[in-house]
């Protein structure tokens, strides 16, 4: 990505906003719930309901971008936890709402599903959570400040959890326009309110792609990263010209690319749609969509118009090729996605999204429009370029073959195991009780650290699976030889869940899951951190859904134990061993004693069941997925065969990493 304008050049304003007044807000009811049930409106109170707060306020500026009126948004996370999120658009208008009686600024930030994308003359197109983001925001924080600049003045208006604490006033001129909003996220709502640069940064990267020509830019206050000149604060800027195409690149940086990217849009067309594609040497599907912005990680109608188009297309050059002559069994839509990384963004004036978190798209008109906007620009790009054409089909062809090899592999899997209700892994020690919600598995790195979980659980409901060494990296290898894997298929079989079903052969099936908490337990040292990895890139590209379904853990064993005495404390982080050694330390009676815990093993069973194991103790790290796209390219640069962006990886986060001699 190239960055070609500094944030105070004037941004590119295509059209008047005069006519963007109090009178394009439409109020459609109040804001009382939002404090009493905020999951209902941001998704959860924990890690994902406090990002999401931001992204609702850049999801303003956004549409003020998508309108035409904006170049630049920044975000800058303040010293004090808070946010501030700026942008140079029109500034939201603050001239008195008649039926109100207030400024339409403190109507937009206290009243639910008030602003201007309810008026189609103000915003053709928008993202946002159903127009209560701003509002929602306001109530969520113990602290929100909105400065709006426009008609050559500055205005500000201060609220504390939602209720305003002025009305707006004029305090100063302005030679620029915008909106500027500060928010704390409230303690007494949200279960944390520390916000990770690395998950708003990823945000603020994709919607630079689905937004090219905006310039995106995040600082990150709260501590200085030292360097040559004595500092600076953390900052990336996000600005990418060709959009999508950009964001394929990004995506199959660390995979060896079969075909050119296939890019093509109609932006003119009732329904906007624009993808970008490119076949790869791997075995895995990557498709993302996108509409207004949204990441619909469910799909729906225009995944399935993707799809649709995609199949029948490249089947019909295929067949007239004549190159699917000497195959002796049928083609499947997923082999004509095997080895796909492609991007589809749509614009759509009114979404209808099945459920409350907008993951999937139900306008069913819009499958037409993607089936036919894919259909013909694919069919002109085969016919354009026929070697690329070749290319694609040879690879269709090779994911067939393996697919056929690998439901044999995973039938004889499913037949030995699961599905004649025996054969479950002779390592494994299951739980007495027969109620998956009730029960939960470990998988643990060893014999040994086997050996010490077994004693040390409570065999009513904790079930535990060694595993032998460090299981296949399925990053890189083809698919019928992850079900002739003895420690893969002893995972399948010891969860109880199939794969594949008429329609798709990757569906994972969930039903017969016997664990509900399925727990990654592995050394803490450089090896176990390793096994994590392998077992987390296999849960994500082959059981995505139980993910996705809040199944899936790590275990958090401590990395030291400190001694004075006859007192004994656990310590998970090197600041909480620093602060116990410095706490133990003072006095004059013997010295304090630090056992570093390189391994499960190490610990006997009582203190691997106290500190890791005990609900009431333990710590459980819930895996979740942010962003499926920042996901894919994490998991295929760690797992992948280019060393260097690995290394770099490393490096940038290496204060996150500890290597013991």
């Amino acid at each position: 990505m190239t960055n070609t304008r500094t944030e105070d050049q004037a941004p590119k304003h295509h059209k008047k906003h005069s006519d963007y007044s109090a009178e394009s807000i439409q109020v459609l009811e109040g804001l009382e719930a939002v404090r009493k049930r905020p999951a209902m409106y941001i998704g959860d109170i924990s890690v994902k309901g406090l990002h999401h707060l931001v992204y609702e306020v850049v999801d303003n500026s956004i549409d003020e971008a998508l309108a035409g009126f904006c170049s630049n948004i920044v975000v800058i996370i303040n010293e004090d936890g808070s946010v501030t999120v700026r942008d140079d658009g029109r500034g939201i208008p603050v001239d008195i709402m008649e039926k109100e009686q207030k400024s339409a600024l403190e109507v937009v930030l206290t009243v639910l599903h008030a602003g201007g994308k309810f008026n189609k003359d103000s915003y053709k197109v928008s993202g946002g959570l159903h127009g209560v983001g701003v509002s929602c925001v306001n109530a969520l924080s113990s602290h929100f400040t909105a400065k709006v600049y426009r008609d050559g003045k500055e205005y500000q208006q201060e609220f504390e959890r939602g209720k305003p604490l002025y009305s707006v006033k004029e305090t100063g001129t302005s030679s620029h326009t915008g909106t500027e909003i500060t928010f704390k996220p409230d303690s007494e709502i949200f279960i944390t309110t520390d916000y990770n640069f690395e998950i708003l940064s990823s945000r603020l990267r994709e919607l630079s792609f689905l937004n090219k020509g905006i310039k995106l830019m995040i600082t990150d206050k709260r501590e200085l990263e030292e360097n040559g000149n004595g500092g600076q604060y953390p900052e990336e800027i996000f600005y990418s010209e060709k959009g999508l195409s950009e964001f394929v690149t990004l995506l199959d940086e660390n995979r060896e690319k079969l075909t050119g990217i296939i890019h093509f849009e109609n932006a003119k067309a009732e329904v906007p749609v624009e993808v970008a594609m490119q076949y790869n040497t791997s075995f895995t599907e990557n498709v993302f969509s996108y509409v207004n912005n949204i990441n619909t990680i469910e799909g729906g109608t225009h995944l399935a118009g993707f799809r649709r188009g995609l199949t029948r297309t490249l089947k019909t050059y295929a067949e007239k090729s004549g190159m699917l002559s000497k195959l002796k069994f049928d083609i499947s839509g997923d082999d004509f996605r095997e080895g796909l990384t492609a991007v589809i963004s749509i614009k759509v004036a009114e979404p209808q999204f099945e459920g409350q978190t907008k993951t999937k798209l139900g306008n069913s008109d819009v499958t037409g429009f993607v089936d036919q906007a894919v259909s013909t620009a694919l069919s002109n790009y085969l016919e354009e370029n026929p070697r690329d054409a070749k290319t694609i089909v040879q690879k269709v062809i090779l994911a067939a073959q393996a697919r056929h090899a690998a439901r044999k592999a995973r039938e004889l899997v499913q037949r030995k195991g699961v599905l004649s209700g025996s054969g479950l892994p002779g390592k494994l020690a299951d739980c007495s009780d027969r109620d998956p919600v009730k029960c939960e598995i470990y998988f643990v790195e060893g014999d040994s650290a086997g050996g010490t979980a077994k004693q040390g659980r409570d065999r009513h409901f904790q079930a535990i699976l060694p595993l032998r060494g460090k299981i296949l990296n399925v990053e890189k290898a083809m698919p019928h030889k992850i079900f002739e894997n003895e420690e893969i298929r002893n995972i399948y079989t010891a969860l109880g869940v199939t794969v594949g079903t008429e329609d798709d052969s990757k569906a994972l099936n969930l039903e017969g899951l016997r664990y509900h908490k399925v727990i990654i337990m592995t050394d803490a040292d450089v090896d176990g951190s390793h096994i994590t990895t392998l077992m987390m890139t296999f849960f994500y590209r082959h059981m995505e859904d139980l993910i996705k379904n809040g199944h899936l853990y790590i275990a958090t064993p401590p990395l030291y134990l400190v001694k004075k005495g006859k007192t004994e404390r656990y310590c998970w982080t090197e600041e909480e061993r620093r602060a116990i050694v410095d706490e133990l330390g003072k006095g004059k009676d013997g010295s304090v004693h630090v056992q570093r815990y390189k391994g499960l093993g190490e610990m006997n069973a009582e203190q691997l069941w106290d500190t890791t194991m005990n609900p009431a103790n333990r710590t459980l790290r819930l895996v979740t997925i942010e962003s499926a796209a920042e996901a894919d390219r994490v998991f295929s640069m760690l797992m992948g065969d280019d060393v260097p962006p690995r290394r770099d990886f490393i490096e940038r986060h290496a204060k996150y990493a500890r290597i013991d001699a």
